[in-house]
Parts: C-alpha cells; sequence; structure tokens
C-alpha cells in the first residue's frame, strides 16, 4: 500500500512538471508614440467624479452608472460567476446521499426461495428494509478539480473586470453626449444669433429694394442668405432632442430633457493631461485584464482536458440499517451493515474523443493569447490615437479661433462699409455666410478637444474606479 501511495505521488508531481505554463504577459514599447516620458503619473488613477469639473454631467453620469441595463446585466454576470467558482470549490469533496428503500416481494411457490421462504418465515412473501448513507468520491489525482477551480476564479475575475470595462464605456459616453449636446446648444445660439444679423440686413435690402437703389436679385439673395440660419435652428433643435433621448437610454431612462447649466463657451479645456507609461494598461485597462484572465481560464481548461487521459481512482461507501422485518429494521448493532470499495477507471475506446477535446483546449488557448495580444495591441494604439487627437485638435483650434475673430471683425467692417454705401450686399452675405460657418466649426472643434480628454482618460484605464 505504501508503493501506491509513493506511485501515485511522483505521478501527480510529474504531470504538474508536464503541465504547460502559457505567458500571460504581453511585450509593450517603452513609450507611446511622439512621446518620451518615463513618469508613470497618469490620469487614470483619477476618479471619475473628479476628473470631469461640470456638476451636471457629474450628476449625469452618476444616474446612469445606477440605472444603466448593460451595467446591471455584466453585474448579474458577476452573481452567475460567483456561484460557479463557489460550486468548484466543491468538486473534490466526497459526495454524500441519505436513502431509505422498503421493498416487498411475492416469490414464486414453486421456485427454491419461495420453498425456503415459506418453510421458515411461513409466508410467501419476503419484505426488505433498509435506510442509510452512501458516499462516492474522485481523488483529484491529476489536478482536474484543482483546475476547475483555477479556471473558475479566473472567469468569475473575468466578469469584474467585463463590469469594469462597461463602466468606463458607460462614463466616456455619458460625458461625449454631454459635451454634444453643450455644442449643439452653442450652435444653436450661434445660428439665432446669425438670424437676426440677417434679419437687419434683409431688412436694409428691403428698403433699398423699394427706393430702387438694388436689384430684385439683391433682395432675393439677402433672403436665401437668411433662410440659411433659419434652416439651422430646427435642425439644431431636432438634433438636440436626438442627442437627450441616447443620453436617457444610457441612463436607463426613457426620453426626456436633460437638465444642464454647463455652457461649451465657459469650459476651459484641461491642456497637459498625464498618460503615463504603455506598461501600466496591463494593469488599468479591465478589457485588457479580462483578457488575462481569459488566457489563465483557457489555459486550465487545457489542464482539465489532459485530466481524462489518466486513470480515475474512485472510492464509494455504503453503510446503514436492513432488516426483513420492519420490527428489526432499527435493532442496533445487529441491522448495521456496510461496504467500501475503490477503483481505477482507465479510458480505452473513447481515448480518441478525449485527445480531440485535448486538441481542441490547446487551440482555443492559443486563439486566447493572441486575442490578448490584440487587445493590448488595440489599448496602446486607442491612447496614441488620443493624444495625437489632443495635440492637432488644439493646434486646429488655435487656428479656427483666430479665423473667427478676424471673420467678426469682417462681418463689423461689411457692415459699416454697406450702410454707408461703400460695399455691396454681395461682400456682406459673403462674410455672415463665412462667420456662420467658422463659429459652428469653432464650437465642433471644442467639443472635440473635450471628447479627446475623455478618450484619453477612458483608452488610460479610467473611469472604472
Amino acid at each position: 500500500m505504501k508503493k501506491l501511495y509513493i506511485a501515485i505521488a511522483l505521478l501527480t508531481v510529474t504531470f504538474s512538471t508536464m503541465a504547460q505554463k502559457i505567458k500571460v504577459t504581453e511585450p509593450v514599447p517603452n513609450n507611446y508614440r511622439n512621446t518620451t516620458t518615463t513618469d508613470t503619473a497618469s490620469i487614470a488613477d483619477i476618479k471619475w467624479a473628479a476628473f470631469f469639473a461640470e456638476k451636471d454631467l457629474v450628476k449625469l453620469i452618476d444616474n446612469a452608472l445606477t440605472k444603466n441595463n448593460d451595467l446591471q446585466i455584466a453585474e448579474k454576470n458577476i452573481n452567475i460567476a460567483s456561484l460557479q467558482f463557489r460550486q468548484s470549490k466543491w468538486n473534490s469533496v466526497p459526495q454524500v446521499n441519505a436513502f431509505a428503500n422498503a421493498t416487498s416481494t411475492r416469490l414464486s411457490d414453486n421456485s427454491l426461495n419461495g420453498m425456503n421462504a415459506s418453510q421458515s418465515l411461513g409466508q410467501h412473501h419476503v419484505d426488505d428494509y433498509s435506510a442509510g448513507l452512501n458516499l462516492s468520491w474522485e481523488a483529484d489525482i491529476w489536478g482536474k478539480f484543482r483546475n476547475q477551480k483555477k479556471q473558475a476564479k479566473a472567469l468569475f475575475l473575468q466578469s469584474t473586470e467585463a463590469k469594469k470595462a462597461t463602466q468606463t464605456a458607460v462614463v466616456a459616453n455619458v460625458s461625449k453626449g454631454f459635451y454634444d449636446l453643450l455644442m449643439l446648444d452653442a450652435q444653436l445660439d450661434i445660428a439665432k444669433k446669425t438670424l437676426v444679423l440677417n434679419d437687419s440686413i434683409v431688412f436694409v435690402v428691403n428698403l433699398q429694394y423699394e427706393a430702387g437703389q438694388v436689384t430684385l436679385l439683391a433682395k432675393q439673395q439677402t433672403e436665401a442668405q437668411r433662410l440659411i440660419a433659419a434652416k439651422l435652428i430646427p435642425e439644431l433643435e431636432q438634433n438636440i432632442q436626438l442627442q437627450e433621448n441616447a443620453i436617457s437610454v444610457l441612463s436607463g431612462t426613457f426620453p426626456e430633457a436633460k437638465e444642464r447649466s454647463s455652457n461649451l463657451n465657459s469650459i476651459v479645456v484641461p491642456e497637459n493631461l498625464s498618460s503615463g507609461i504603455p506598461a501600466q494598461l496591463l494593469s488599468k485597462r479591465p478589457d485588457v485584464k479580462g483578457a488575462e484572465l481569459a488566457l489563465q481560464a483557457a489555459n486550465a481548461k487545457v489542464g482539465i482536458a489532459k485530466a481524462y487521459f489518466y486513470p480515475s481512482l474512485n472510492i464509494t461507501a455504503v453503510g446503514g440499517v436492513n432488516s426483513f422485518e420492519s420490527s428489526n429494521w432499527f435493532t442496533i448493532p445487529a441491522s448495521l451493515f456496510g461496504s467500501v470499495a475503490g477503483g481505477l477507471t482507465a479510458p480505452l475506446l473513447n481515448s480518441k474523443k478525449i485527445r480531440t477535446q485535448y486538441e481542441i483546449a490547446k487551440v482555443e488557448r492559443d486563439q486566447t493569447a493572441i486575442q490578448f495580444r490584440q487587445t493590448v495591441l488595440v489599448a496602446v494604439s486607442e491612447v496614441t490615437n488620443a493624444l495625437v487627437k489632443i495635440d492637432k485638435l488644439k493646434e486646429q483650434y488655435t487656428l479656427g479661433n483666430e479665423r473667427v475673430v478676424t471673420l467678426q471683425k469682417a462681418v463689423n467692417n461689411a457692415n459699416l462699409l454697406f450702410k454707408n454705401g461703400l460695399a455691396t450686399y454681395i461682400e456682406v452675405i459673403l462674410a455672415q455666410g463665412n462667420l456662420l460657418q467658422a463659429e459652428l466649426e469653432l464650437a465642433s472643434l471644442k467639443k472635440d478637444r473635450l471628447a479627446a480628454n475623455v478618450e484619453l482618460y477612458r483608452a488610460l484605464g479610467g473611469g472604472w474606479e
């Protein structure tokens, strides 16, 4: 018996050394493209409530995190994975079942058993009463149950990372939607102011037309220019409601208006945001951590599949009380019975099926490793893209702002010259049209700058704490 224990121990050690380990770290560049910093400070360390300065935005995000349906589904997935992980801890525990049986058998009078029962018991039927416990246990020699526990734990942790990734997406999408809303508010205000300005020009041109100073063409063109701004107003009002509805869906509510006191022009775009180094993404990004945990689960699955190649040691035991007379059923110790059995079961004819499942598990692990590498690649790319957007959008905004200032001066000069007869209505229309387009573009650029900051925050793994 001692030799048997030693042999089993040696096989267990051998198998554990044979189990293939998979490397779950992925080399990343030392720096993001066009950066040379070694500073590990990152905006991802900032909690989302402190990252956003607008109180009405913070309120929207808080409401969305409470009611968002995707987050609630992710929470249920965590509950499921938690229950499965708890169950996996009991896989190696013996199964114990209680039983109680009562049987009555009518024996043939012409059978040997019937004749014996008739002579010994004086009756033609035999009753049997039994109650007790049966136990079955499979020894975890090859680590099958240990790997099942590792797999369940990895899947549980992966579900928590999935919820974190969902939360970062919700925070980013709500904030981007909020900034879109502020941009539309600003553009609506621009369109209304432009319409008032156009109305004044139309009024003057109509007076000149009635006085015979300009042609019908001048009157029609100034009115057409006015309609450009007028058409923008219902279009922007439509987009505002659509954006409010989109935010409502993210917040888990039916479409409704969103109260806001923030103004796009009053928001200061944060600059010099710290991005840290790429290696931090392995611990900060929930999707990267989730991909790493998926790889751990896949590796554990390979170990489970491999364990089925080897014999399984099963031990069973049954014990209780048994009697053919109910009056003696619980007579102790006369009615006691028990048995213990143990055996090894090795696969023979189904070895091909086990081999196939093992090979599939290895291929699936390789797939998961590739998916992990792809997740890291995408993460670094997203941060790099956000950084270049922040840099180039700042340059575009500076130039766009200069253009708006110049065109504002041009419109003022054109209006003065027109009223004094030194400029034509064409020059006024052109100046007003250019200013309208420039102001709309400037509002869009500022929104894009704010969205780029949010995207960097999300890409670095911020928003789930």
